[in-house]
């Protein structure tokens, strides 16, 4: 199915799509800082396609060789005041799990492929059905990679930092003349929640639940401005991986990268897990809907049974969380506690992660 608004980007409903990693785009209130979040927005493949055209005890091994910290469940107050589709905070209680210490690396990844011969969506080959109005021999196998101008630009279009680049996957996350040699360690980037999935099977886990996942990023169970407190700097030092100076065309690198970081470069919270804001997006298992927090379970939600998102009606989403190495508090702030992020099922970019989690039997 096909989108109707040319504004948002074409969304076509199959294997064979890239995302949008999106926000909703309503300022804060009483706020001098705006949350339109444009810029945690990653076209669709077809749009960025004709685009281009113009503790000790309390951790375990998962199956995949990964460390897991096993989290103590209770009860938080969920959600944000500051985020629409975060309202309204609710209690909810969750049960005990376990979740990985920290993002999927491309080590990890390249275990999993090689044990099962698996291509994500972003190697397969393009449907000519579902790209109408792209000329056959642009049809290749590709992905979203940001892009940013090297000057000042309107923020009101990703598209003019946002590029689909031909040939560009987990293994090649620039295109087909990069690779990941040297960067074992970095979190696998260009999988899809359809890829996450596939993963998380083989190595007897699963997605995490946006209950657990924001029940595991409050560590201290604290409504904080940010999962790690109320200071952007603590310290005076950045403690995740976001966007520094003026979005896109200028990143100061503060915090020592301009893209993804290794995998544990910053301080892990207080249940020891490692970037849950900032670096990657990581795919949650719940589908996306922007009301779904004034029907939500108390106990252990597993997310609504359907997706619904008013700005793509026809698109299914699943909920992303935590932000990325391009949210920044001068514009976008999807990264800040108790927000949400969406995507597209079958759609992927340079800024999306995952982790996975286990129950506690």
């Amino acid at each position: 199915m096909i989108s109707k608004n040319p504004i948002l980007t074409i969304v076509l409903i199959n294997c064979t799509l890239l995302i949008i990693i999106t926000c909703n785009e309503n300022k804060q209130p009483n706020a001098s800082k705006k949350d339109t979040c444009i810029s945690c927005k990653t076209p669709s493949r077809i749009g960025v396609l004709k685009q281009s055209l113009q503790q000790d005890s309390n951790q375990i091994t998962g199956n995949d060789s990964a460390k897991m910290i096993r989290i103590s469940g209770g009860t938080f107050n969920m959600g944000s005041t500051n985020f629409e589709d975060a309202q309204p905070v609710h209690k909810v209680t969750v049960n005990s799990f376990w979740m990985d210490e920290h993002e999927v690396t491309n080590a990890q990844f390249a275990k999993f492929v090689a044990a099962t011969n698996y291509k994500t969506v972003a190697e397969r080959p393009l449907n000519p059905a579902d790209y109408p109005g792209v000329p056959k021999d642009k049809l290749v196998a590709g992905s979203g990679v940001f892009s940013p101008p090297a000057h000042k630009v309107s923020l009101d279009n990703p598209l003019q930092w946002w590029k689909y680049v031909a040939g560009a996957n987990w293994k090649h996350p620039f295109g087909p003349k990069s690779n990941i040699n040297g960067q074992e360690n970095n979190p696998v980037v260009h999988v899809c929640y359809v890829d996450a999935a596939a993963y998380a099977h083989w190595a007897g886990k699963r997605l995490p639940t946006e209950a657990e996942w924001e029940y595991a990023a409050r560590s201290d169970k604290s409504n904080h401005t940010y999962y790690w407190g109320d200071e952007l700097k603590p310290n005076g030092k950045f403690v995740a991986n976001i966007f520094q100076g003026n979005f896109p065309y200028r990143n100061t690198v503060e915090d020592g990268y301009a893209g993804v970081a290794p995998v544990k470069s910053f301080p892990p919270n207080a249940y020891g897990l490692y970037d849950m804001e900032g670096n990657v997006w990581e795919w949650c298992a719940d589908y996306y809907r922007p009301d779904y927090y004034k029907n939500s379970p108390a106990n252990n939600p597993q997310g609504p049974h359907d997706s619904y998102d008013p700005e793509e009606p026809g698109a299914v989403k699943r909920v992303q969380r935590g932000g990325s190495f391009i949210c920044s508090d001068e514009y976008c702030m999807r990264y800040k506690a108790g927000s949400r992020g969406k995507g597209e099922v079958s759609s992927a970019s340079n800024n999306l992660g995952f982790r996975c989690t286990k129950d506690d039997k």
